[in-house]
């Protein structure tokens, strides 16, 4: 039965591991979004209370 032996799994297991955290990460972090988030203003926001109308 071929799939017990862990040889050649095992060295396709530890490549693929070694692909995606060494050579992807900075691939993706890499990437730039085109709309930056805007600090907001410290400001407080004035609100206005509802009038309901059925009170």
């Amino acid at each position: 039965m071929p799939q017990l032996n862990p040889s050649p799994w095992l060295a396709i297991m530890l490549f693929s591991w070694l692909v995606f955290l060494i050579f992807l990460p900075p691939k993706i972090m890499s990437h730039t979004f085109p709309n930056e988030p805007a600090s907001q203003s410290a400001q407080a926001l004035k609100t206005n209370s509802w009038t309901w109308p059925w009170h």
